[in-house]
């Protein structure tokens, strides 16, 4: 499908040293702390490109997205859209900002009112902000079904009607409705079957080349984002461990943590699948609201020195793009070709360690 909307390598949303903090409540000893769920984010999406943002549960890859879209309090540091610092904003300009930046969230049933009609739950930005009605509402609505590959007889349906499939196309219509610039896609499809997950996949990157979007993509399966993504971010307590292209990252992995992500991820052989190297981590995610000294990952990772316990490592580049926070890379000397490395970053960064490569 060719692009109908030109796509520059300018980038439309930057984020810079973005915090999420979030006062705890519950347990009486912990209640009115605050919690760091975001801690110093930084990540660049180009127009029309992919970011996608993966992490084990409890990694703060949703609160980040939100913290960005600035749909929680408690936000801090940089969020540029288009080049306009969004982090600051009066409710009203903020309102009229959120137009270009959408979300999809994982569960379309509890996305979308229930007792209201599908015109209705598609139509509602559109009377928001462009102060529709009648027939030309009916007909801009009927068009964005259209493009999500659902007929004008779902109009008037509700979404207990609809299966998961058809609800998050709705999902989908109603966040490309005020023809966003950025579409924030929360474990979008991890709440449909396989074969659903392919379409609606398709029907992303369909979008994504006919009107110019770029994506956010927030998961934990990996096969997806390996599929659908630009670049990766991979994130771990409210932190980015490492970045760079998707290819780099899946086939030459810097930081321990996605080494472990990646060899969890399943292959479509089953022979291949049980001669594959899973690396287990040991250990539980460390509390957000109380964490360790030195690098978060340091208690669970199979290469860790006395210096990652007391001191937390700074991003530094790596060979193939990206950079990674982590002390076998020392930010004073950047390793410019894996030949060039020392022996044990070689070893750990080797495809074969984590099964995406087959020995001959």
């Amino acid at each position: 499908m060719s692009s109908g909307v030109p796509i520059t390598a300018q980038p439309v949303l930057e984020v810079r040293d973005l915090e999420v903090e979030f006062r705890l409540r519950g347990r009486p000893l912990r209640r009115g702390r605050q919690m760091l769920a975001v801690n110093r984010v930084n990540f660049t999406l180009e127009r029309g490109k992919v970011l996608g943002l993966v992490g084990e549960s409890g990694s703060g890859k949703s609160s980040a997205a939100r913290g960005a879209m600035r749909l929680v309090d408690g936000v801090r540091g940089s969020v540029r859209l288009d080049g306009v610092e969004l982090v600051g904003l009066s409710r009203r300009d903020l309102r009229h900002r959120r137009r270009d930046m959408q979300m999809v969230f994982q569960d379309p049933y509890s996305s979308l009112d229930p007792s209201s009609q599908i015109r209705d739950s598609v139509g509602e930005p559109l009377i928001v902000h462009e102060q529709l009605r009648g027939g030309a509402l009916t007909d801009r609505v009927a068009e964005l079904l259209g493009l999500v590959g659902l007929s004008t007889q779902y109009l008037t349906r509700y979404p207990g009607e609809l299966s998961g499939g058809q609800r998050q196309r709705i999902a989908i219509a109603r966040a490309i409705a005020l023809n966003p610039k950025v579409v924030f896609c929360d474990e979008a499809v991890s709440a449909l079957d396989v074969s659903t997950q392919n379409q609606v996949i398709r029907l992303l990157k369909g979008l994504q080349e006919s009107l110019g979007l770029a994506y956010v993509f927030i998961t934990h399966d990996l096969s997806v984002v390996r599929h659908i993504s630009d670049r990766v971010a991979v994130m771990y307590l409210g932190q980015i461990v490492e970045s760079g292209p998707t290819g780099r990252i899946f086939e030459s992995p810097a930081h321990p943590y996605t080494r472990a992500l990646l060899s969890a991820a399943l292959v479509p052989d089953p022979a291949y699948q049980r001669a594959r190297t899973r690396i287990v981590l040991q250990g539980d995610l460390p509390d957000p609201a109380n964490p360790p000294a030195g690098c978060s990952f340091a208690g669970r990772c199979g290469d860790v020195m006395e210096r990652c316990r007391v001191e937390a490592p700074q991003p530094t580049p790596v060979a193939g793009g990206g950079e990674v926070a982590c002390h076998l890379y020392p930010v004073a000397v950047p390793v410019p070709d894996p030949a060039s490395a020392p022996q044990r970053v070689i070893e750990a960064a080797r495809p074969q360690a984590v099964g995406l490569e087959r020995n001959p």
